[in-house]
């Protein structure tokens, strides 16, 4: 099964790294969408199905944190997992998200294999498949 996947970071590079490790970590991707903010996340989440988001934390116009707020007061985007990827490690701030839904957080830098990982775990993806 193939992944539509969202890319929620401000930073154009960030989320050319994840897309490549992405690709490194052999996660099946069907949709590759790209956002540079929460506000962006949210337009496309309302127009695209989406299996799984990574984002970052601090961002302009609407942050990680806000999006994800956004997200929980709906009743189908609550449903989408959420990973979050930032360089931020507050174990408060973690501990917060993961109240608010947040399914993973994956600290920045990170290995494709982390990724996988993350990605399987979520997914309920099964080695070898």
């Amino acid at each position: 099964m193939a992944f539509n996947i969202l890319l929620v970071d401000d930073s154009a590079t960030v989320r050319a790294v994840i897309s490549k490790a992405l690709q490194l970590a052999e996660v099946p991707i069907n949709e590759l969408h790209h956002a540079a903010n929460g506000k962006e996340a949210l337009d496309i989440l309302d127009g695209h199905w989406i299996d799984l988001v990574f984002a970052d934390i601090n961002m302009p116009v609407m942050t990680g944190v806000e999006m994800v707020e956004k997200m929980c007061q709906d009743g189908l985007l609550k449903t989408v997992p959420v990973v979050i990827v930032s360089t931020e490690g507050s174990a408060t701030r973690i501990d917060q998200l993961k109240d608010k839904g947040v399914r993973a957080y994956i600290r920045k830098p990170f290995t494709p294999e982390l990724i996988r990982e993350v990605v399987h775990n979520i997914m309920g993806v099964q080695n070898g498949n």
